[in-house]
């Protein structure tokens, strides 16, 4: 099973995608190597840093943790989606410049997704939620607090910031 190939068929940032997979392909390898979109990190191979973390089915993944097989019919957002070169930063990239929530960048991808997923399922987010919510991600260069300072902001300009 591991050797050998499956079809798959996906939505990837809103159009339709397929390729052909190992069995032990990681859904990490399929996003940059088979689609090539670069913009998902891969950092640690073991789930622990969220460089790689996507949207698949509405929920925040780490994409180095994930079967390409499994993400089968499934809907998958990466950073892509957020904003296309050229166009203008979506609300949230916009809040990371404004308070220079990301000094490397390694990070951000995964940071953003997670923050993405997190803005979108909340109804109201605390700032112990927010950083909850991004506490599978590691940064080695901001120490965190402009980063939940970005996501808050945008909460708060989306209605979803309670005390």
């Amino acid at each position: 099973m591991a050797d050998s190939s499956h079809p798959i068929e996906l939505t990837v940032n809103g159009e339709p995608a397929e390729g052909v997979v190992l069995g032990r392909q990681l859904l990490v390898h399929f996003i940059r190597d088979t689609l090539g979109l670069r913009g998902t990190h891969i950092g640690c191979d073991s789930g622990n840093c969220g460089a790689c973390t996507v949207i698949v089915d509405g929920r925040a993944i780490k994409s180095c943790m994930q079967l390409a097989v499994q993400a089968d019919g499934s809907d998958l957002r990466t950073v892509e989606s957020l904003s296309a070169p050229g166009e203008e930063l979506d609300e949230l990239q916009g809040a990371f410049t404004k308070h220079h929530a990301l000094q490397c960048g390694y990070c951000t991808p995964g940071m953003l997704m997670s923050a993405t997923a997190l803005l979108d399922d909340a109804d109201a987010l605390t700032l112990d939620e927010i950083r909850r919510g991004l506490k599978g991600n590691i940064c080695r260069c901001t120490g965190y607090v402009n980063i939940v300072h970005a996501v808050e902001d945008v909460a708060e300009r989306r209605g979803k910031r309670s005390a």
